[in-house]
């Protein structure tokens, strides 16, 4: 009864994103700037799969996806392996000022490195993620990845196993970029500031999740917003002049 649903579901989404093929560039590019300028709702057919799960669900303003093993993102540093197979649902945009905010429940994930959160990809050697990875009974890692030009790092902070929900918000200032986390989605704490070097014009960002070792799990995502950028600019020392 499963895969029937997620057949269903994988249809009528593919469905969705199939009649996106007759707009316009600039309306395909429009999604972001249409939500801050003109008021729109956030439409989850405007995003598409950058690799589809075997097993999702969307419904109203929840997804649903249940991880396959040995999926990842990751690119060489320390680990000398490459690992580019993880799902990601994503919208595209031009927009260069935005936040978009995601609550993510993880109930289900009880292996090490078990990971749902928000993503930025842009192909295998260019992306930007933030999540929390299931380590063990005692502790798991909050952290996020910036990946330029195919390395990776990978920075985190341990925090107690049974936290099961976690908000994200992944905020854009022209080529520069923010991940923040919730816990109640009102208080937010820095996760990570960065330069994405291939990530000056046209952009694609969501939500991903991936199971590295023999794993899997259901992760779900809700009330995801894209809003004014909530990353304020730096009031302080000035740039230098170039």
């Amino acid at each position: 009864m499963k895969k029937i649903l997620y057949s269903v579901l994988a249809i009528s989404l593919m469905a969705c994103t199939t009649g996106k093929t007759e707009k316009t560039e600039s309306e395909t590019n429009d999604v972001v700037a249409a939500v801050l300028h003109d008021g729109a709702a956030l439409n989850l057919a405007d995003f598409e799969w950058t690799r589809q799960p075997e097993s999702f669900a969307i419904h109203d303003d929840t997804i649903e996806v249940v991880t396959k093993p040995g999926t990842d993102l990751w690119q060489r540093t320390y680990y000398h392996f490459r690992n580019d197979n993880a799902p990601a649902l994503q919208v595209s945009t031009r927009e260069k000022f935005f936040s978009f905010v995601v609550q993510t429940h993880f109930a289900e994930s009880h292996h090490r490195f078990d990971q749902c959160g928000v993503v930025m990809y842009l192909d295998s050697d260019n992306w930007l993620k933030g999540s929390i990875e299931y380590e063990n009974t005692d502790f798991q890692h909050l952290g996020s990845v910036a990946t330029n030009h195919g390395y990776s790092d990978w920075a985190t902070t341990a925090i107690p196993a049974d936290v099961k929900q976690m908000w994200y918000r992944l905020s854009r200032r022209e080529d520069d970029y923010c991940i923040e986390c919730s816990a109640d989605g009102l208080t937010w704490s820095q996760m990570r500031v960065c330069h994405m070097y291939e990530a000056q014009d046209e952009i694609r960002f969501g939500i991903y999740a991936c199971s590295p070792e023999e794993s899997s799990f259901k992760a779900v995502f809700t009330d995801m917003q894209i809003t004014e950028c909530k990353w304020l600019a730096h009031d302080g020392q000035q740039p230098d002049e170039e």
